[in-house]
């Protein structure tokens, strides 16, 4: 069973909604609305009724469309309370609050801040939703089932026809006498990805419903050892009662969790009591006195920067006495090499030394291949060999002759 607001207009699923109490009087004031424990909350927020709030079209006769969004926080607080979300898809769509409310917040009223902003003129709204949750004797539902539908978003999947559509097909497959919706999750908030745009992908939406009766055979069909090798294979199981649903509901049957409730083993851990987040009063700061005490920083200046510095110019000495007053010079390294050696040295650097005044003395002309086909005047050089010469056997540099 779930439940919405009647300022939403929704028809639809009677047989499966029990009626939910709103109290509404002039525009301004607080709206009250009664949810139930355990049962899915659904609460529209319609641009229409913010519309008359807002100045009227520039333009007579135009109708009136302007972009809305909404902003929903518990009143004193920056945000909403950890049980109600919050979705609306563009500025030109409804926004939805949802959620399921448990046990601890029954008799507490909750009062949540509703901000329209219209953002052709930039003016907003203010209203108060005030959501009273009632206890109620069947809560909760000792079966529960947790579908996963992967042709849905979850703005659409609240809507009451297709939410009332989803109930009664899991009505005629489970057949309890009390069926509930009591959650509804995005996958995005499971850590699925978003989709791509492309061939109409959904997001896909966790839907949980509870019930009076054991889980039918058709939903235990998946624990059997066929359909759990089928699924860790990433194929889809064999479920009979599957086409009650495909025409509507493209369900991950491999995702499905059934929870018995009754069955549930209750573990107490033995965790510290975290309190109540407050610090105990200790007084009050008392600041250090005006009149301190002085302080002597020359033994602090000794140790961080002259012992470094001596150290320093202790290597450096060190270092150039190392470098310039033990060097061996030349003459005694000619007396500790053979005389053999430097002969043959010697004599290695007088023919360097004689190549080198012959190369600069030498006079050749250039190959042929480095002579320039034109003149500077533009007039073609003749050949320096006559055409009856014979070529093959003419060297290619002028010094192999």
């Amino acid at each position: 069973m779930y439940q919405l607001s009647p300022f939403t207009n929704y028809l639809g699923v009677l047989s499966l909604c029990a009626p939910v109490v709103t109290i509404l009087s002039t525009l301004h004031a607080d709206r009250n609305v009664y949810p139930s424990a355990g049962v899915l909350f659904v609460h529209v927020l319609e641009r229409e009724h913010f519309k008359g709030e807002f100045p009227p079209y520039p333009k007579p006769g135009d109708s009136s469309n302007d972009p809305i969004t909404f902003n929903t926080n518990l009143m004193g607080y920056p945000d909403r309370p950890g049980w109600l979300r919050y979705i609306q898809r563009t500025s030109h769509s409804d926004g939805v609050l949802y959620g399921s409310p448990t046990a601890e917040h029954v008799g507490k009223a909750t009062i949540i801040e509703i901000i329209a902003y219209n953002r052709r003129t930039f003016e907003t709204a203010r209203h108060n939703l005030v959501i009273n949750v009632m206890s109620t004797e069947e809560y909760p539902l000792p079966y529960q089932a947790e579908f996963y539908i992967k042709n849905m978003n979850v703005e659409e999947m609240l809507a009451s026809e297709v939410l009332g559509d989803f109930l009664g097909a899991v009505k005629n497959v489970w057949q309890p006498e009390r069926l509930n919706a009591v959650n509804i999750t995005s996958a995005l908030d499971r850590g699925g990805r978003v989709p791509l745009p492309i061939n109409n992908l959904k997001e896909g939406v966790y839907v949980m419903v509870g019930a009076d009766v054991q889980f039918s055979s058709c939903l235990r069909e998946v624990e059997n050892p066929h359909n759990q090798l089928r699924c860790s294979q990433e194929m889809e199981p064999v479920i009979s009662c599957d086409k009650k649903f495909r025409a509507q509901f493209d369900i991950d049957w491999c995702k499905i969790n059934l929870v018995d409730i009754t069955k549930r083993i209750m573990v107490h851990s033995n965790r510290p009591d975290p309190g109540t987040g407050v610090l105990p009063d200790i007084g009050g700061y008392n600041p250090p006195p005006e009149s301190l005490k002085s302080r002597d920083f020359f033994a602090d200046f000794l140790i961080t920067l002259a012992v470094p510095s001596a150290v320093a110019m202790v290597l450096f000495s060190v270092l150039g006495y190392s470098m310039c007053c033990r060097r061996e010079g030349v003459d005694k390294r000619n007396m500790q090499t053979p005389d053999i050696q430097l002969v043959h040295h010697n004599s290695i650097q007088k023919s360097t030394k004689e190549l080198r005044s012959m190369s600069k003395n030498r006079e050749i002309s250039w190959p042929l291949s480095t002579l320039p086909v034109f003149s500077q005047s533009g007039e073609v050089v003749p050949p320096i060999h006559p055409d009856n010469y014979e070529t093959t056997s003419m060297p290619l540099m002028q010094t192999q002759t």
